[in-house]
């Protein structure tokens, strides 16, 4: 028996490949984390597991796609500021919430705010990946927008509003 299968998570029949995206997981449970992480690799995505938004924050941004799992319920720096925060610098990196403890005012707030999913535990391994996939699918298009507008030395409005997310800089 695995970790993922002892957890209550069914892992697919998808072999283990070479990372090449990133899937950020923020949550302060040690067992949801050590999950998600197995599951999370052996779809063949490179996890990187934090304890903490302040621990996920000293990480620098990378610049490969990528999505973040972040639960709503922190101590401290909660899910829902964390989003707020990272906002604008990484809308490359689409936010898929999970919570314990979530209502339909939380899930509409992080919603309007950007999330591309909302999922209340337990869910189904097959729901997560399948939001991971479209998350992933995301952050490469926007990635990849952000490098025409590079090599093009165009910078218009237009290019920066793209996805209705406006950009600092």
């Amino acid at each position: 028996m695995n970790l993922a299968r002892a957890l209550g998570h069914e892992v697919g029949s998808t072999p283990c490949r070479t990372p090449h995206q990133i899937v950020f997981v923020v949550d302060d449970d040690v067992s949801v984390r050590e999950s998600l992480e197995l599951l999370i690799r052996c779809e063949g995505w490179q996890p990187e597991i934090f304890a903490s938004a302040q621990e996920f924050l000293s990480r620098p941004r990378a610049l490969v796609p990528s999505c973040l799992i972040l639960d709503v319920s922190l101590p401290g720096f909660n899910g829902l500021d964390l989003q707020k925060r990272i906002a604008s610098d990484r809308i490359d990196m689409p936010i898929i919430f999970i919570t314990g403890h979530g209502d339909i005012p939380m899930s509409v707030q992080a919603m309007k705010a950007g999330a591309v999913e909302f999922l209340t535990k337990p869910f189904g391994d097959d729901v997560l990946l399948s939001a991971i996939r479209n998350a992933i699918e995301r952050s490469q298009a926007t990635l990849g927008r952000e490098a025409e507008i590079r090599r093009s030395g165009t910078v218009t409005r237009r290019s920066l509003l793209a996805n209705g997310k406006s950009w600092r800089w």
